[in-house]
């Protein structure tokens, strides 16, 4: 019976690792449209709500990877577990450092704003581009939290869209 109490405490922790990975996957997917639209409609409004999101990204990669180790220590996981809390390590470093782009991005823009660069860019380009980079991410998400490896392949297919 302890067993199963232990089990079902860890599965509770893992839950709601997922679940705070999920919402800073969310985040850092409104923090790209955020980024892409300052960039579209020159907004530093929009600058400004990307440097705010970008607070609460690393905020939650801090938190999600102090609790890690600690999960680790108390409950001991088999090697399933392990690498399940491992994938959450490596997904919030790689969000965050997406994160980190959507704000170079803004910080980018602000710089044309405030130089007084010329406003045409090659937005339908821009935006095609930050269509297929949202819609993997979301993809990536979505394969994520249901542990689907078909998806999660079929991703890395895609990749070489964005690329050209």
């Amino acid at each position: 019976m302890a067993d199963k109490h232990l089990s079902s405490q860890f599965d509770s922790e893992l839950n709601g690792v997922s679940s705070r990975v999920m919402e800073m996957g969310g985040l850092v997917e409104s923090q790209i449209r955020q980024a892409i639209y300052a960039l579209s409609q020159f907004s530093l409004e929009a600058v400004d709500q990307v440097r705010t999101m970008e607070n609460r990204v690393n905020a939650m990669e801090g938190e999600i990877d102090h609790e890690l180790p600690t999960i680790i220590a108390r409950r001991q996981p088999t090697a399933r577990g392990l690498r399940l809390l491992l994938a959450f390590s490596k997904a919030t470093a790689n969000l965050e450092r997406m994160g980190d782009e959507a704000h170079r991005m803004a910080r980018m823009v602000q710089s044309i704003i405030e130089g007084g660069a010329p406003r045409c860019l090659p937005s339908n380009d821009l935006r095609v581009a930050a269509d297929l980079a949202s819609g993997q991410l979301r993809k990536a998400l979505d394969a994520f939290a249901r542990l689907d490896t078909k998806m999660a392949v079929a991703i890395l297919r895609e990749d070489d869209l964005i690329d050209r």
